[in-house]
């Protein structure tokens, strides 16, 4: 295999529980995405970057997009990790949707995206998240209930409560694309 990295950011936790599964299951090194020099980059065949998902943007993303010219010849996964359930097609397309926006045609055509479930702890969030949240639960509280999904009405269930949806298990894909690589 590749000389490959796992870099993460993780504001919450639960991107960085994933990123350290990941590394784990590869035995390969682990980066937190804020100590990254763009010269570090260049030591690895493969990175894997991992972010938490905020109102349609990627935890630290742009340590990619302003280093997709030295990015060109790497192997490049993405793993985004939100409350989003990534088994639901529509959550899936918005997130890709998010990221064609963000990413760099360079960066889109060559890199492999996976989407993770992460977690949600109501007492940790930073004020700016609570009122985002606060503001879904509205939205989602003001629609006719037999038309809200699965995952609406579990958010109105457990507002406010501590939800993990994190699963080694999910993680299973990633290492095999990067294995094969």
């Amino acid at each position: 295999m590749k000389k490959t990295v796992v870099i993460y950011c993780s504001k919450y936790g639960a991107t960085k529980q994933y990123a350290r599964w990941i590394a784990a299951a590869l035995s390969c090194d682990l980066l937190e995405q804020h100590t990254v020099r763009p010269d570090d980059l260049d030591r690895y065949d493969t990175i894997i970057y991992g972010g938490g998902l905020y109102a349609g943007g990627v935890s630290g993303i742009k340590l990619l997009t302003k280093n997709a010219d030295r990015l060109q010849q790497k192997n490049l996964l993405l793993f985004t990790c939100g409350i989003a359930d990534p088994k639901d097609e529509d959550n899936v397309k918005h997130i890709r949707q998010a990221l064609n926006k963000i990413l760099p045609l360079q960066l889109q055509n060559r890199i492999q995206l996976f989407h993770l479930r992460g977690s949600i702890d109501y007492k940790r969030l930073g004020l700016v998240h609570r009122m985002m949240m606060a503001m879904l639960r509205k939205m989602i509280a003001k629609k006719d209930p037999t038309t809200l999904r699965e995952e609406d009405r579990q958010l109105l269930a457990t507002y406010g409560q501590t939800i993990d949806f994190t699963d080694q298990s999910s993680i299973q894909p990633i290492v095999d694309a990067a294995r094969n690589l």
